[in-house]
């Protein structure tokens, strides 16, 4: 009896001594840490959000986004201007003796251009817009799939934090709708990103080899992680076969649409590659900057989400059975690409484009990790810190998201005035007899594109002001159109003698920007020039970096200083 009685008051082992309110905190922690990464019932959000928040901004980027990148304009609408209406200007880059773009990029986007043409004959800029608007399509459908597969695994406070960084952050607003490879590359990492945290390896390393074929060679270094973790984790032979079959169709589309346009087999991918790799070329002809320029632009850009995206490497210790190794390998291009492209000479800020999407996951990781620096220094998470950390991670999103959006303002109040004011042109088609001539200056980099010179101008001409580059030349149909070699094309970025025109008096009109410096603008001679429209245009050396990079209400336009952008016409002396 004794010995029973002693046998039920055993105490209980030490592993067991635990209160029930203990072991049901720690229950509900792991199960709650098992939804986040995925291992629980959350699953996560549906397409709906998404793609409804995703497609509203990216319409408002693909109707108010500005042309940040004469290289936008000539060497991707132009072209595409060329092949719908037979006019446009060609860069040496498009000369068949040097055949560095494929016209099989173009031909994609031509697919929308055409059909758009046809509906709006007489409206060439609606066929401008049709095309962003197919832009920003993609962009709304690769990232809402990265949303939706960071709220599946990691859980819907992720993705939705992942959410409002695509949606609001200058950077992704106006990547997202450029005509750019870089963008298209973009597509293609968020897209391949997406697809491998669905454990669908196959489809991730095929849109990795479309965005590297279709859009930047040299993407491959921003693809090449989740490339290699597809092949070991999927079927090797199924995903190395998708991958290769991927590659294969689309060079040889490429190839085929190259001796289309060019005129004779020649392959513009390796051109390409051969003239910023092997030695072909000099790139660094086009500008070159220093080390940090990817550092401070990537700041103008996410303001504090760069420096937190940074950061994610700090935090893997952390959290690492939370984000290592799937987030942890779909981020790492981040700091790859960063490394390789801070070491170029040539330097531009639309080269950062295919890791924008991936820059804003970093950075929500980051913010969603706050809480985890305290879960081992603290058993409860009843703790103050604990409850503050949660506090301060909406907070910091606010933040970053509050600056971003003031930044996009601000670029766009500042600098849309180029696009404004050749829109002005079609308002003044019963005033000039057909056969007009547009004549630009200083301001041929900020050309919009013929889709916004209506079919009355006869000719679009460069008037020289002190610019000692090559310019672009109008297609030559005599010499064969896309397929010419003209003379006058050279890949040493020297100017020739034809690219200007020498008769100003030819010009019917002209477009100028005026910031009143001490020399005289062609605008103050009314005598000759009549002002058809003047649109403010930020002045960027005068501005204050505060006030000019941010949009404060009522101090913006207070504190900036300010240029007139015109359309002028010139005053035919009457007989």
């Amino acid at each position: 009896m004794l010995s029973a009685e002693m046998r039920q008051r055993r105490p209980r082992p030490a592993t067991e001594d635990k209160s029930s309110s203990d072991r049901n905190t720690d229950e509900s922690r792991d199960r709650r840490r098992r939804n986040e990464v995925g291992e629980g019932e959350d699953k996560g959000l549906r397409w709906f959000l998404p793609l409804l928040v995703l497609g509203c901004l990216r319409h408002m980027s693909a109707t108010s986004n500005i042309v940040h990148d004469c290289d936008e304009v000539f060497n991707y609408w132009e072209p595409l201007h060329y092949l719908l209406y037979k006019s446009g200007f060609q860069t040496w880059e498009y000369s068949s003796e040097f055949a560095l773009r494929s016209y099989l990029y173009i031909f994609i986007h031509g697919l929308v251009a055409k059909p758009a043409s046809l509906f709006f004959p007489e409206d060439k800029v609606r066929v401008f817009f049709s095309v962003r608007l197919f832009l920003g399509i993609i962009s709304t459908i690769t990232e809402a799939a990265l949303v939706v597969a960071l709220s599946r695994k990691y859980g819907k406070r992720l993705g939705l934090y992942a959410l409002a960084m695509l949606c609001l952050t200058s950077g992704c607003f106006f990547a997202s709708t450029s005509f750019l490879p870089s963008s298209f590359s973009m597509y293609a990492v968020t897209l391949s990103s997406a697809l491998f945290l669905f454990e669908k390896y196959a489809a991730a390393v095929s849109a990795a080899a479309a965005g590297v074929i279709l859009g930047w060679p040299f993407s491959i270094l921003v693809v090449l992680p989740v490339t290699i973790f597809s092949l070991i984790r999927g079927s090797f032979v199924k995903v190395f076969f998708s991958g290769l079959l991927t590659s294969i169709i689309l060079l040889g589309l490429s190839l085929y649409a190259d001796y289309l346009s060019y005129g004779k087999l020649t392959f513009s991918v390796f051109n390409l590659l051969k003239y910023n790799v092997f030695g072909g070329g000099e790139s660094h002809l086009y500008g070159t900057e220093g080390i940090s320029f990817y550092f401070r632009n990537g700041f103008n850009n996410f303001n504090f989400a760069f420096v937190l995206a940074l950061l994610f490497v700090t935090i893997i210790p952390i959290s690492r059975k939370k984000y290592v190794p799937d987030l942890a390998i779909v981020i790492s291009p981040v700091y790859i690409w960063l490394a390789f492209m801070s070491l170029q000479a040539h330097k531009e800020e639309r080269f950062l484009y295919p890791i924008y999407p991936l820059i804003c996951v970093a950075a929500t990781a980051v913010i969603d990790s706050f809480p985890d620096i305290f879960h081992d220094k603290y058993s409860s998470e009843q703790s103050i810190f604990y409850k503050i950390a949660k506090g301060v991670r909406p907070l910091i999103l606010g933040l970053i998201l509050c600056a971003s959006h003031s930044r996009t303002f601000s670029i766009l109040n500042g600098y849309s005035a180029p696009l404004k004011i050749y829109q002005h042109l079609q308002y003044h088609h019963d005033e000039i007899d057909p056969g007009s001539v547009l004549c630009i200056g200083s301001e041929w980099h900020r050309y919009p594109s013929s889709f916004f010179v209506p079919a009355y101008i006869e000719q679009v001409k460069w008037i020289d002001e002190g610019f000692n580059g090559l310019l672009p030349f109008p297609f030559n149909e005599t010499l064969g159109g896309t397929k010419a070699a003209p003379h006058y094309f050279n890949n040493k970025n020297k100017a020739t003698k034809e690219q200007y025109f020498g008769d100003i008096d030819a010009c019917s009109f002209f477009i100028e920007l005026d910031l009143r410096r001490p020399y005289p603008a062609r605008g103050t001679d009314f005598s000759k020039w009549e002002t058809l429209a003047a649109i403010p245009f930020l002045d960027r050396e005068l501005s204050p970096a505060m006030y000019r990079s941010f949009f404060i209400p009522y101090k913006w336009a207070e504190n900036n200083v300010f240029g007139l952008y015109k359309l002028l016409k010139q005053i035919v002396p009457s007989d």
